[in-house]
């Protein structure tokens, strides 16, 4: 919602300055800039980027728009199934958690935590790292490099979509200016015209710099930087996933494993202490 709200912003903020400068909004709006500038871009979008990327890309667009699934509701549905899986381990042993991670919709301990199971990178990472406690041959420090290096491949994949939006971005002005020569071309056909004509011309030129420009630094770059910051809380999130494995692995108590999860994520989205006595009278 707050890229809605900033997006809207800076269309405001730009139209309502052009129109004090006594221009009129209705020239900016020129359909064959949009369809030259729009067209371009997505075509080179698909040059450079393999088909997961591209996939990737449009989720974490939507995902930006709707906002960040990383909050103080998500880090206390996870405590809350970390709590919920070690205290299964404690009581029955690893092979009792086999059950929920081999089929998280069946398990009444990812049911009951929605945020984690309806986040695929999280509900994933955390089955596939506890599957290999169940199996009981994996040590410690295998198992932290099996985490870490999942957590890469992660980020990694992020870090392409991310990327692709940047390029993206970086290319904008250079289709605006792409538009703006078409335009001239057009102007010089109709030299021998009236001025006026010719005027029109050259403005509707000149608005293909103008749309490039302001897509490119107005939304495009300021949505990668919105997807950069959603990737670096799942990798939080992760993290902090990561630490509660590595705690049910070395036996910790299951308020022990959620306090060592909370530790490791960033302070604005951790529950407070009153929150997580009640979370874990909840469990």
């Amino acid at each position: 919602m707050l890229v809605i709200i900033g997006a809207i912003i800076v269309l405001v903020s730009v139209l309502i300055g052009f129109s004090m400068a006594g221009g009129s909004v209705g020239s900016l709006i020129h359909i064959s800039e949009f369809i030259t500038i729009g067209g371009a871009t997505f075509g080179a979008l698909i040059i450079m980027s393999p088909k997961k990327v591209i996939v990737d890309l449009f989720k974490g667009i939507l995902q930006a728009l709707k906002g960040s699934p990383y909050n103080k509701a998500t880090c206390g549905d996870l405590l809350k199934l970390l709590y919920g899986l070690a205290r299964v381990v404690r009581q029955e042993g690893a092979l009792g958690i086999e059950q929920h991670i081999g089929n998280p919709s069946a398990s009444t301990l990812f049911q009951a935590s929605p945020r984690v199971y309806k986040n695929h990178h999280l509900k994933h990472f955390i089955s596939e790292g506890l599957a290999l406690i169940v199996d009981g041959k994996i040590e410690p420090p295998q198992l932290a490099t099996f985490l870490q290096q999942e957590q890469k491949v992660l980020e990694i994949e992020h870090h392409a979509a991310v990327g692709a939006l940047s390029k993206t971005a970086d290319a904008l002005p250079g289709f605006g200016i792409v538009a703006a020569v078409l335009g001239i071309v057009v102007t010089m056909q109709s030299i021998g015209g009236p001025v006026e004509e010719i005027g029109e011309k050259v403005g509707a030129a000149l608005v293909g710099t103008f749309l490039g420009i302001l897509m490119a630094y107005g939304f495009v770059a300021p949505l990668a930087g919105r997807m950069e910051a959603l990737g670096e809380q799942e990798t939080a999130f992760l993290k902090g996933a990561a630490e509660g494995i590595m705690a049910i692995h070395e036996g910790a108590g299951p308020r022990d494993v959620a306090a060592r999860a909370r530790r490791v994520i960033s302070t604005d989205c951790r529950p407070s202490q009153g929150d997580m006595t009640a979370l874990f009278a909840a469990s």
